[in-house]
């Protein structure tokens, strides 16, 4: 086999580039949903009827989801095989399984806007199996079925690559939270009649998801790009990542109970979900320590100094976000009263930010100049323009995170303290919070001028590998 890129170590793992482009595509088009969404908090008929409020908000959800999951799977892609120390299983069997997610999220994200949801339903056959109508998990049946299908020829692709290969803490932790990731999403599936019953497996899916199985991956991921760009012993690194995932599941999964207070569960989860959830900043402050340990201990100035903010920004945000914001409302006598607030939506903005997208784009980030055929980083130029694009991102998202959080707090003030009927009705509180939501939108407009300046700054000289396909046939 002839070398086509000679910075990758195998060539197979040129498969990850054009799942870590098209979540990039995907990434500018959540932004521009969630920039209608905001225009449409202030200017309430903006698009209407061509696009309602719900539509919106479902379509940008739904992009944050797969083009996390897409990000996720390149990232596998590019990390296995050096892991593994072998090339992948089946190059040809990612080619096929990234086309097939493709068009099966375009279609679905079509079926949104161009459909009534009632209409989508009928047409792909909800009626045989019920699963639609649940927040995050709005998908077609048939669509849920084909991701399974997906997410089944690639756990099988890089579990192969890691049976015949060598076997690493970063490997093993990755597997482990990829095969999480697809078991929980079966619950998916399973849409009971009673509203409680429901709610408890719906929560399955998408806390243990996001403070469970996706903490292994994005703990994974930066282990590796830690040890790339720093030069610290693996076997340093690696009993971090043991100590920081073990607090995360321990934490994660009993802190599930934070979400079981108002749905009719048991009592005992206002103690068991306050008490473990109160845990759950530990394991992102670890990560903290762990970021600014390993760099501080560095053997090595790696030229890629953007990836390296990225990773330390990763750890920092995620610990506000995830962290400091989600132990703001998770103890049950603060959340009866903030409980689905806009302090809610602080905390998930800043979290998923920092926790997920910041991961992946520091995986774009190192792994990318090497896909490209440009060496261990891009050049002086291309690297300002994305560390622009990286602290424009970041600061404004903590700026919509301090909006939203103020938002939040005089919606509680006016909407859910006062007794005896004095509370504000929904409208008319929201009438009061406007110029908190102009600021966010405006926050959110230079936010997308640092994702343009982040996707910018790979525009830039130099010799581009051979085609992926023909990388591909080669492996």
């Amino acid at each position: 086999m002839g070398i086509l890129n000679p910075h990758l170590k195998f060539q197979s793992q040129a498969v990850a580039k054009p799942y870590f482009v098209f979540a990039l595509i995907l990434f500018v088009g959540q932004i521009l949903f969630g920039l209608i969404m905001g225009l449409q908090y202030v200017v309430g008929d903006f698009l209407f009827p061509l696009l309602p409020f719900n539509v919106a908000r479902m379509v940008h959800t739904n992009l944050l989801i797969v083009w996390l999951l897409f990000g996720f799977m390149g990232a596998a892609y590019y990390l296995i095989p050096e892991e593994a120390d072998r090339e992948l299983h089946s190059p040809k069997l990612a080619i096929i399984l990234f086309w097939v997610f493709a068009a099966a999220g375009v279609l679905t994200i079509l079926g949104y806007l161009f459909l009534p949801y009632a209409g989508l339903a009928a047409l792909t056959g909800n009626e045989i199996l019920p699963t639609m109508g649940r927040e995050f998990l709005e998908q077609p049946t048939i669509t849920k079925a084909g991701i399974v299908v997906v997410a089944l020829g690639f756990l099988y692709n890089i579990g192969m690559t890691l049976l015949k290969g060598r076997k690493t803490a970063i490997s093993m932790v990755m597997m482990t939270g990829l095969i999480g990731l697809a078991v929980f999403f079966l619950f998916s599936f399973y849409n009971p009649e009673n509203l409680v019953r429901d709610k408890y497996y719906w929560w399955f899916v998408v806390h243990l998801w996001v403070e469970g199985v996706w903490e292994l991956i994005m703990g994974s991921m930066l282990a590796f790009v830690l040890i790339k760009i720093t030069g610290v012993d693996r076997e340093v690194i690696e009993k971090w990542l043991y100590v920081i995932i073990a607090m995360a599941l321990i934490t994660g999964i009993i802190g599930t109970g934070h979400h079981f207070f108002w749905i009719g569960a048991p009592e005992v989860w206002l103690w068991l979900g306050s008490i473990f959830s109160a845990l759950e900043p530990l394991p992102f402050f670890a990560m903290v320590l762990f970021s600014l340990n390993m760099v501080s201990r560095r053997r090595r100035q790696h030229p890629n100094k953007a990836a390296s903010y990225w990773a330390i920004g990763t750890t920092v945000t995620a610990f506000f976000g995830a962290g400091v914001w989600g132990f703001l409302h998770t103890l049950a006598p603060v959340n009866y009263y903030t409980h689905g607030s806009q302090i809610t939506a602080a905390h998930g903005h800043l979290a998923f930010y920092g926790a997920y997208a910041m991961i992946v784009m520091t995986m774009i980030s190192y792994a990318m100049p090497r896909l490209r055929g440009l060496g261990e980083a891009p050049d002086a130029r291309a690297q300002r323009v994305e560390i622009w694009g990286f602290w424009l991102m970041t600061l404004s998202m903590v700026a919509i995170t301090l909006f939203l959080t103020a938002a939040g707090v005089v919606q509680v003030w006016l909407q859910r303290i006062p007794a005896d009927g004095a509370a504000m009705s929904f409208m008319n509180t929201a009438d009061q919070l406007a110029i908190f939501f102009w600021l966010r939108l405006i926050a959110g407009v230079v936010f997308l001028i640092g994702l343009v300046c982040y996707l910018y700054s790979f525009k830039q000289r130099g010799r581009v590998p051979a085609d992926i396909t023909a990388a591909v046939a080669a492996a």
